[in-house]
């Protein structure tokens, strides 16, 4: 079902799938989409996770809650990395205000990035899932104005005066960084997903956020696969296992 995420005054678009009934209190899942890219841009950056949190609670019999992030799909906003991970915060408040048994976080690119950053901070996040997420957001950082230009571009920043403080939303891009934060979730269980081929997050941030994490940490490198794991069947099989050992657990 379509719901709404309030986030700092904003309407977040989000849909919820509630697995069939007979679960009194199913494990849940909030989903996150990656930063916006390609021709579409912001506009079509959560198009297909609907779809795909159908299918994963289908196949899990988990409740999965997917948003857009401010700043993408059908939500308004502005992109900025705190903003999301208010966004993300906010989204997990809103599953947990259904009858789950816990929350678990799954995200894919800066997303999967995002979630660790919060998961961190969050202890009663009981795990976390990420497909390709970057270990750092040096990339963005090393030319902030470059990369505002970029959002701007895809239209994920869609007001000509934001930001209002440039340097406090450049420090953002320097200042989150997943990989100083991962330790955090030991002994919650994190599973990396990354394609040996990706040529927009390197497969070594993955390696470089298994070293920092705990041992439950678990790095599954998929031969071949690029940055678009989202569409890989074997990255999802492995996501949907995941799901289900944790539930069993």
């Amino acid at each position: 079902m379509e719901c709404t995420i309030v986030s700092e005054g904003l309407e977040l678009a989000g849909h919820l799938v509630a697995p069939a009934p007979g679960r009194a209190a199913p494990p849940g899942l909030v989903l996150c989409h990656g930063f916006p890219s390609g021709p579409a841009g912001a506009s079509a950056a959560s198009t297909t996770y609907p779809q795909l949190a159908q299918e994963l609670s289908e196949a899990t019999g988990w409740a999965v809650l997917t948003f857009s992030f401010r700043g993408a799909g059908a939500s308004p906003g502005n992109f900025s990395l705190r903003g999301w991970l208010r966004d993300l915060g906010a989204a997990v408040a809103r599953l947990r205000s259904e009858p789950v048994s816990g929350v678990w976080l799954a995200g894919s690119s800066a997303g999967g990035a995002v979630a660790l950053c919060l998961a961190a901070r969050d202890r009663a996040i009981r795990g976390v899932a990420t497909l390709a997420a970057p270990a750092t957001f040096a990339s963005w950082a090393a030319n902030p104005r470059r990369f505002l230009e970029r959002a701007r571009e895809v239209e994920a920043v869609r007001d000509r005066d934001f930001p209002a403080d440039f340097g406090a939303w450049a420090r953002e891009l320097r200042d989150i960084r997943p990989l100083d934060v991962v330790h955090a979730l030991a002994p919650r269980p994190l599973l990396l997903l990354q394609g040996s081929d990706d040529d927009v997050v390197a497969p070594a941030d993955a390696q470089a956020l298994l070293e920092r994490a705990g041992p439950t940490a678990v790095l599954r490198m998929l031969d071949g696969a690029d940055h678009r794991l989202r569409h890989d069947p074997r990255a999802i099989a492995l996501l949907g296992g995941w799901m289900v050992r944790q539930a069993d657990g």
